[in-house]
């Protein structure tokens, strides 16, 4: 059972006037424990305010609702030193425990990387993010990259890495949402964010209501970049240097509907060259877009 943990007004502008004026969380907890607060109770009123600043959701005024921790389950990834898919040996090169994360090598070729970024290359445009309050798509700050998505299957070469990162997330292929190609110029990079879908705008509510949550992502790169990229999860420590068909794999939502905070990751800021990734989202169920579900 959910328990709540209430404080004063006050104490809510200071924690938010502090965050949006720049200071670290962790700086923010000291100063609270200082004030003798308890630590965890600094750490969950602290946590509160930034998942909801990161996340467009409402900031708290008085009070937090304390969640039971994440209940970490087996991973959907198979085990073992590498995976075998219909059409190719896949190797894991890395795993973690908490959150569920794996590295792994010759996801795809390197005639297929440059298959896939010729084929993106003519439909780029600049990447857009969800407004958390509208729903809508804007373009902004949190991530400077040009992108595009391929429909499920939409065409037979499409159609065949589909299948392959299915069999690897051990998902069906109707629970993916379309293929993203994303590039990232020399400078670009995207800002700590999470995958999953908070329910904070109407347009997530309905996406939520028709496929369920994120459950798990599968970042592949297309190209070696000279320097910088990588993709960083600072809750837990990892930094993922891009190499050209590896991939880098993460699950943040179990069978209870629990979202993993610890999943937090970033794309770090091109330092030299260019940056082409080819991103995949499962979802609990069958994928079904907002046009598919207006012209049923």
């Amino acid at each position: 059972m959910d328990a709540v943990l209430r404080f004063s007004p006050a104490l809510s502008d200071w924690v938010l006037h502090n965050l949006r004026q720049g200071c670290a969380p962790a700086n923010v907890i000291k100063a609270m424990r200082a004030q003798d607060m308890p630590p965890e109770a600094a750490r969950t009123i602290v946590d509160a305010f930034v998942f909801a600043l990161r996340t467009g959701s409402p900031v708290p005024v008085d009070s937090v609702t304390v969640a039971p921790l994440y209940q970490y389950e087996p991973p959907r990834l198979p085990p073992g030193t590498s995976i075998c898919t219909t059409d190719r040996l896949v190797r894991v090169a890395a795993r973690a425990a908490q959150p569920a994360m794996a590295v792994l090598d010759d996801v795809f070729d390197a005639r297929e990387c440059e298959e896939l970024i010729a084929l993106a290359r003519p439909r780029l445009a600049p990447s857009t993010t969800v407004d958390p309050l509208s729903g809508r798509d804007l373009v902004g700050e949190q991530r400077s990259s040009l992108g595009m998505f391929f429909r499920l299957r939409e065409n037979a070469f499409i159609a065949r890495l589909d299948q392959r990162v299915s069999e690897l997330m051990n998902l069906p292929v109707e629970n993916g949402e379309g293929l993203q190609v994303l590039c990232y110029p020399a400078g670009a990079q995207s800002m700590p964010h999470f995958d999953f879908l908070v329910p904070s705008n109407a347009a997530n509510k309905a996406s939520l209501a028709r496929s369920g949550q994120r459950v798990s992502t599968l970042v592949s790169y297309l190209n070696e970049v000279e320097e910088g990229g990588e993709t960083i999860f600072p809750e837990c420590g990892w930094s993922v240097p891009p190499r050209r068909g590896s991939a880098v794999y993460f699950e943040y939502c179990n069978s209870l509907g629990q979202v993993d905070h610890a999943s937090l990751h970033a794309g770090g800021p091109v330092l030299h060259g260019e940056k082409w990734v080819a991103t995949k989202w499962m979802r609990q169920r069958r994928f079904v877009a907002a046009g598919e579900a207006s012209d049923g």
